[in-house]
Protein backbone atom coordinates (compact mmCIF):
# COMPACT_ATOMS: atom_id res chain seq x y z
CA UNK A 1 0.00 0.00 0.00
CA UNK A 2 2.79 2.44 0.93
CA UNK A 3 4.76 1.59 -2.23
CA UNK A 4 1.75 2.48 -4.35
CA UNK A 5 1.33 5.74 -2.44
CA UNK A 6 5.01 6.67 -2.92
CA UNK A 7 4.63 6.13 -6.67
CA UNK A 8 1.50 8.30 -6.68
CA UNK A 9 3.32 11.05 -4.78
CA UNK A 10 6.24 10.92 -7.20
CA UNK A 11 3.95 11.05 -10.24
CA UNK A 12 1.96 13.93 -8.76
CA UNK A 13 5.13 16.00 -8.42
CA UNK A 14 6.21 15.04 -11.93
CA UNK A 15 2.83 15.90 -13.44
CA UNK A 16 1.99 19.09 -11.54
CA UNK A 17 5.29 20.53 -10.46
CA UNK A 18 5.50 22.19 -7.05
CA UNK A 19 2.90 21.09 -4.49
CA UNK A 20 2.57 21.84 -0.79
CA UNK A 21 2.40 19.11 1.82
CA UNK A 22 -1.25 20.02 2.38
CA UNK A 23 -2.05 19.67 -1.32
CA UNK A 24 -0.30 16.30 -1.50
CA UNK A 25 -2.12 15.12 1.61
CA UNK A 26 -5.45 16.06 0.02
CA UNK A 27 -4.65 14.27 -3.24
CA UNK A 28 -3.42 11.11 -1.51
CA UNK A 29 -6.07 11.20 1.26
CA UNK A 30 -3.47 10.93 4.04
CA UNK A 31 -2.24 13.21 6.82
CA UNK A 32 0.38 15.91 6.32
CA UNK A 33 2.65 14.00 8.71
CA UNK A 34 2.42 10.96 6.39
CA UNK A 35 3.42 13.18 3.45
CA UNK A 36 6.52 14.31 5.36
CA UNK A 37 7.52 10.69 5.97
CA UNK A 38 6.85 9.67 2.37
CA UNK A 39 8.91 12.55 0.96
CA UNK A 40 11.81 11.55 3.24
CA UNK A 41 11.49 7.96 1.98
CA UNK A 42 11.62 9.11 -1.66
CA UNK A 43 14.67 11.25 -1.00
CA UNK A 44 16.38 8.36 0.80
CA UNK A 45 15.77 6.11 -2.23
CA UNK A 46 17.54 8.55 -4.54
CA UNK A 47 14.65 10.55 -5.97
CA UNK A 48 15.76 14.21 -6.31
CA UNK A 49 12.88 15.79 -4.40
CA UNK A 50 13.43 18.95 -2.40
CA UNK A 51 11.42 21.51 -0.42
CA UNK A 52 11.29 25.21 -1.07
CA UNK A 53 10.32 27.23 1.98
CA UNK A 54 8.30 30.42 2.30
CA UNK A 55 5.20 31.76 0.56
CA UNK A 56 4.53 29.87 -2.64
CA UNK A 57 6.89 27.10 -1.57
CA UNK A 58 6.37 23.36 -1.54
CA UNK A 59 7.89 20.10 -2.70
CA UNK A 60 9.16 19.60 -6.22
CA UNK A 61 11.47 17.44 -8.29
CA UNK A 62 14.82 18.54 -9.65
CA UNK A 63 14.35 20.10 -13.10
CA UNK A 64 14.59 17.52 -15.85
CA UNK A 65 13.94 14.49 -13.66
CA UNK A 66 11.32 12.05 -14.99
CA UNK A 67 10.49 8.63 -13.64
CA UNK A 68 9.87 5.64 -15.89
CA UNK A 69 7.61 3.87 -13.39
CA UNK A 70 4.59 4.09 -15.65
CA UNK A 71 3.52 0.45 -16.06
CA UNK A 72 -0.11 -0.15 -15.12
CA UNK A 73 -1.15 -2.97 -12.83
CA UNK A 74 -4.16 -5.04 -14.02
CA UNK A 75 -6.40 -3.31 -11.44
CA UNK A 76 -5.21 0.15 -12.54
CA UNK A 77 -5.75 -0.72 -16.21
CA UNK A 78 -9.30 -1.87 -15.45
CA UNK A 79 -10.05 1.29 -13.51
CA UNK A 80 -9.31 3.44 -16.58
CA UNK A 81 -12.77 2.57 -17.90
CA UNK A 82 -14.20 4.54 -14.94
CA UNK A 83 -12.08 7.63 -15.58
CA UNK A 84 -15.13 9.59 -16.76
CA UNK A 85 -17.06 8.90 -13.55
CA UNK A 86 -14.59 9.35 -10.66
CA UNK A 87 -17.37 9.45 -8.05
CA UNK A 88 -18.55 6.04 -9.23
CA UNK A 89 -14.99 4.71 -9.05
CA UNK A 90 -14.71 5.96 -5.49
CA UNK A 91 -17.98 4.26 -4.49
CA UNK A 92 -16.65 1.01 -5.96
CA UNK A 93 -13.52 1.34 -3.84
CA UNK A 94 -11.31 2.18 -6.82
CA UNK A 95 -10.76 5.91 -6.28
CA UNK A 96 -7.10 5.68 -5.26
CA UNK A 97 -6.40 3.05 -7.93
CA UNK A 98 -7.91 5.26 -10.64
CA UNK A 99 -5.86 8.25 -9.48
CA UNK A 100 -2.62 6.26 -9.67
CA UNK A 101 -3.51 4.87 -13.10
CA UNK A 102 -4.25 8.34 -14.44
CA UNK A 103 -0.98 9.70 -13.07
CA UNK A 104 0.97 6.86 -14.68
CA UNK A 105 -0.67 7.49 -18.02
CA UNK A 106 0.02 11.21 -17.84
CA UNK A 107 3.65 10.54 -16.90
CA UNK A 108 4.02 8.48 -20.07
CA UNK A 109 2.53 11.19 -22.32
CA UNK A 110 4.60 13.95 -23.93
CA UNK A 111 3.94 17.47 -22.66
CA UNK A 112 1.92 18.41 -25.78
CA UNK A 113 -0.57 15.57 -25.26
CA UNK A 114 -0.77 16.29 -21.54
CA UNK A 115 -1.87 19.83 -22.32
CA UNK A 116 -4.49 18.44 -24.70
CA UNK A 117 -5.84 16.19 -21.92
CA UNK A 118 -6.19 19.23 -19.65
CA UNK A 119 -7.99 21.18 -22.38
CA UNK A 120 -10.51 18.36 -22.86
CA UNK A 121 -11.10 18.11 -19.11
CA UNK A 122 -11.76 21.85 -18.97
CA UNK A 123 -14.38 21.60 -21.70
CA UNK A 124 -16.26 18.34 -21.09
CA UNK A 125 -17.61 16.89 -17.85
CA UNK A 126 -19.81 13.85 -17.23
CA UNK A 127 -22.17 13.99 -14.24
CA UNK A 128 -23.84 10.58 -14.04
CA UNK A 129 -26.05 11.31 -11.03
CA UNK A 130 -29.79 11.86 -11.42
CA UNK A 131 -31.66 15.05 -10.57
CA UNK A 132 -33.89 15.78 -7.59
CA UNK A 133 -33.16 12.79 -5.38
CA UNK A 134 -31.17 12.19 -2.25
CA UNK A 135 -27.96 10.27 -2.78
CA UNK A 136 -28.42 6.62 -1.80
CA UNK A 137 -26.03 5.01 0.64
CA UNK A 138 -24.28 1.87 -0.56
CA UNK A 139 -22.42 0.25 2.34
CA UNK A 140 -22.20 -3.06 0.45
CA UNK A 141 -21.24 -1.74 -2.99
CA UNK A 142 -17.46 -2.12 -2.68
CA UNK A 143 -17.78 -5.68 -1.30
CA UNK A 144 -20.23 -6.53 -4.09
CA UNK A 145 -17.83 -5.16 -6.70
CA UNK A 146 -15.06 -7.31 -5.26
CA UNK A 147 -17.30 -10.37 -5.44
CA UNK A 148 -18.12 -9.62 -9.09
CA UNK A 149 -14.45 -9.24 -9.94
CA UNK A 150 -13.29 -12.34 -8.06
CA UNK A 151 -16.30 -14.52 -9.01
CA UNK A 152 -17.24 -15.08 -5.38
CA UNK A 153 -20.66 -16.42 -4.46
CA UNK A 154 -22.62 -14.29 -1.97
CA UNK A 155 -25.44 -14.68 0.47
CA UNK A 156 -27.55 -11.57 0.73
CA UNK A 157 -30.59 -10.33 2.58
CA UNK A 158 -32.49 -7.65 0.68
CA UNK A 159 -35.70 -5.69 0.98
CA UNK A 160 -38.40 -5.84 -1.67
CA UNK A 161 -41.76 -4.13 -2.10
CA UNK A 162 -44.02 -7.18 -1.61
CA UNK A 163 -44.52 -9.53 1.35
CA UNK A 164 -42.35 -10.98 2.73
CA UNK A 165 -40.38 -7.73 2.63
CA UNK A 166 -37.01 -9.21 3.66
CA UNK A 167 -35.69 -12.16 1.65
CA UNK A 168 -32.47 -14.21 1.68
CA UNK A 169 -30.83 -15.19 -1.59
CA UNK A 170 -27.73 -17.15 -2.60
CA UNK A 171 -26.39 -15.28 -5.63
CA UNK A 172 -23.61 -15.32 -8.21
CA UNK A 173 -23.02 -11.59 -8.87
CA UNK A 174 -22.18 -11.09 -12.56
CA UNK A 175 -22.09 -7.35 -13.12
CA UNK A 176 -22.86 -3.87 -11.78
CA UNK A 177 -24.67 -1.06 -13.60
CA UNK A 178 -24.88 2.66 -12.78
CA UNK A 179 -28.10 4.11 -14.21
CA UNK A 180 -28.86 7.83 -13.71
CA UNK A 181 -27.07 7.88 -10.36
CA UNK A 182 -28.64 4.62 -9.13
CA UNK A 183 -26.60 1.42 -8.72
CA UNK A 184 -28.02 -1.93 -9.86
CA UNK A 185 -26.47 -5.37 -10.21
CA UNK A 186 -27.19 -8.48 -12.25
CA UNK A 187 -26.88 -11.85 -10.50
CA UNK A 188 -27.56 -15.47 -11.22
CA UNK A 189 -30.00 -17.03 -8.75
CA UNK A 190 -30.04 -20.78 -9.34
CA UNK A 191 -30.41 -20.80 -13.15
CA UNK A 192 -32.15 -17.43 -13.53
CA UNK A 193 -30.67 -13.99 -14.20
CA UNK A 194 -32.12 -11.31 -11.93
CA UNK A 195 -31.53 -7.61 -11.47
CA UNK A 196 -31.51 -5.90 -8.07
CA UNK A 197 -31.02 -2.38 -6.78
CA UNK A 198 -27.88 -2.17 -4.66
CA UNK A 199 -29.57 0.09 -2.11
CA UNK A 200 -32.04 -2.72 -1.25
CA UNK A 201 -29.25 -4.93 0.14
CA UNK A 202 -29.62 -5.16 3.91
CA UNK A 203 -26.74 -7.58 4.51
CA UNK A 204 -24.13 -9.15 2.24
CA UNK A 205 -21.83 -12.05 3.06
CA UNK A 206 -19.13 -12.75 0.47
CA UNK A 207 -18.42 -16.48 0.62
CA UNK A 208 -15.18 -18.35 -0.04
CA UNK A 209 -16.94 -20.36 -2.74
CA UNK A 210 -16.32 -19.27 -6.33
CA UNK A 211 -18.53 -19.72 -9.39
CA UNK A 212 -18.05 -19.98 -13.16
CA UNK A 213 -19.35 -17.06 -15.19
CA UNK A 214 -21.65 -18.02 -18.08
CA UNK A 215 -19.56 -18.00 -21.23
CA UNK A 216 -22.23 -16.15 -23.23
CA UNK A 217 -23.08 -13.54 -20.58
CA UNK A 218 -23.07 -9.96 -21.95
CA UNK A 219 -23.71 -7.36 -19.24
CA UNK A 220 -24.66 -4.50 -21.58
CA UNK A 221 -27.07 -6.65 -23.60
CA UNK A 222 -28.58 -8.20 -20.47
CA UNK A 223 -29.15 -4.77 -18.93
CA UNK A 224 -30.69 -3.35 -22.11
CA UNK A 225 -33.12 -6.26 -22.33
CA UNK A 226 -34.03 -6.05 -18.65
CA UNK A 227 -34.59 -2.28 -18.83
CA UNK A 228 -36.88 -2.65 -21.85
CA UNK A 229 -38.83 -5.47 -20.18
CA UNK A 230 -39.08 -3.50 -16.94
CA UNK A 231 -40.55 -0.51 -18.73
CA UNK A 232 -43.13 -2.71 -20.44
CA UNK A 233 -44.05 -4.46 -17.17
CA UNK A 234 -44.25 -1.18 -15.32
CA UNK A 235 -46.87 0.36 -17.62
CA UNK A 236 -49.58 -2.29 -17.46
CA UNK A 237 -52.65 -0.09 -18.04
CA UNK A 238 -53.69 2.70 -20.39
CA UNK A 239 -55.51 5.99 -20.05
CA UNK A 240 -57.24 8.09 -22.71
CA UNK A 241 -56.76 11.82 -22.22
CA UNK A 242 -57.24 15.13 -23.99
CA UNK A 243 -54.21 17.40 -23.98
CA UNK A 244 -54.02 21.15 -24.50
CA UNK A 245 -51.18 22.52 -26.67
CA UNK A 246 -49.41 23.75 -23.52
CA UNK A 247 -49.48 20.22 -22.08
CA UNK A 248 -47.77 18.82 -25.18
CA UNK A 249 -44.89 21.23 -24.64
CA UNK A 250 -44.50 20.28 -20.97
CA UNK A 251 -44.90 16.51 -21.18
CA UNK A 252 -41.23 15.73 -22.04
CA UNK A 253 -40.19 17.50 -18.82
CA UNK A 254 -42.93 16.23 -16.49
CA UNK A 255 -43.87 12.71 -17.58
CA UNK A 256 -42.02 9.41 -17.64
CA UNK A 257 -40.03 8.58 -20.76
CA UNK A 258 -42.52 5.89 -21.82
CA UNK A 259 -45.46 8.29 -21.56
CA UNK A 260 -43.64 11.06 -23.40
CA UNK A 261 -42.55 8.71 -26.17
CA UNK A 262 -46.09 7.39 -26.62
CA UNK A 263 -47.46 10.91 -26.91
CA UNK A 264 -45.12 11.48 -29.87
CA UNK A 265 -45.88 8.09 -31.44
CA UNK A 266 -49.68 8.23 -31.13
CA UNK A 267 -50.37 11.91 -31.60
CA UNK A 268 -53.02 12.62 -34.20
CA UNK A 269 -54.23 15.89 -35.70
CA UNK A 270 -55.52 18.47 -33.19
CA UNK A 271 -59.23 19.02 -32.70
CA UNK A 272 -61.02 22.28 -33.52
CA UNK A 273 -60.19 23.75 -30.11
CA UNK A 274 -56.50 22.82 -30.46
CA UNK A 275 -56.66 19.96 -27.98
CA UNK A 276 -55.54 16.43 -28.93
CA UNK A 277 -56.88 13.06 -27.74
CA UNK A 278 -54.29 10.33 -27.10
CA UNK A 279 -54.11 6.97 -25.30
CA UNK A 280 -51.08 6.62 -23.02
CA UNK A 281 -49.55 3.72 -21.04
CA UNK A 282 -49.77 4.18 -17.26
CA UNK A 283 -48.27 2.30 -14.34
CA UNK A 284 -51.51 2.35 -12.34
CA UNK A 285 -54.48 4.62 -11.68
CA UNK A 286 -52.79 5.94 -8.54
CA UNK A 287 -49.53 6.77 -10.34
CA UNK A 288 -51.33 8.29 -13.33
CA UNK A 289 -53.38 10.48 -10.99
CA UNK A 290 -50.19 12.01 -9.59
CA UNK A 291 -48.64 12.35 -13.05
CA UNK A 292 -51.62 14.09 -14.66
CA UNK A 293 -52.11 16.49 -11.77
CA UNK A 294 -48.80 18.05 -12.82
CA UNK A 295 -50.49 19.27 -15.99
CA UNK A 296 -53.24 21.09 -14.12
CA UNK A 297 -56.07 22.33 -16.33
CA UNK A 298 -54.20 21.40 -19.52
CA UNK A 299 -55.30 17.75 -19.35
CA UNK A 300 -58.72 16.09 -19.28
CA UNK A 301 -58.87 12.37 -18.41
CA UNK A 302 -61.56 10.54 -20.39
CA UNK A 303 -60.86 6.94 -19.34
CA UNK A 304 -60.68 4.90 -17.19
CA UNK A 305 -63.63 6.11 -15.13
CA UNK A 306 -61.83 5.54 -11.83
CA UNK A 307 -58.98 7.84 -12.87
CA UNK A 308 -61.39 10.50 -14.17
CA UNK A 309 -63.23 10.44 -10.83
CA UNK A 310 -59.95 10.84 -8.92
CA UNK A 311 -59.03 13.85 -11.06
CA UNK A 312 -62.52 15.34 -10.58
CA UNK A 313 -62.32 14.89 -6.80
CA UNK A 314 -58.87 16.51 -6.67
CA UNK A 315 -59.99 19.43 -8.85
CA UNK A 316 -63.06 19.99 -6.65
CA UNK A 317 -60.97 19.91 -3.48
CA UNK A 318 -58.50 22.46 -4.90
CA UNK A 319 -61.33 24.69 -6.11
CA UNK A 320 -62.80 24.68 -2.60
CA UNK A 321 -59.39 25.32 -1.03
CA UNK A 322 -58.73 28.34 -3.23
CA UNK A 323 -62.30 29.69 -3.31
CA UNK A 324 -62.40 33.43 -2.55
CA UNK A 325 -63.60 34.47 0.88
Amino acid sequence: MRASRLISLLLLLQDRGRLTAQQLAGELEVSVRTVYRDVEALAASGVPVYAELGAGGGYQLLDGYRTRLTGLTPQEAGSIFLAGVPDAAAELGLGAVLTTAELKLRAALPARLNRHVDEIRDRFHLDAAGWFRETETHPHLAALAGAVWNRRRCRMRYQRWRVPREVDRLIDPLGIVLKAGVWYFVARVEEDLRTYRVATILDLDVLDETFDRPGDFDLAATWAQWAADFERRLHRDVATVRLAPAALDRIPYLMTRAMARNVDDRLGPPEADGWTTVTLPIESVRHAHAEFLRLGADVEVLEPAELRELMRTSAAAMAELYAPG
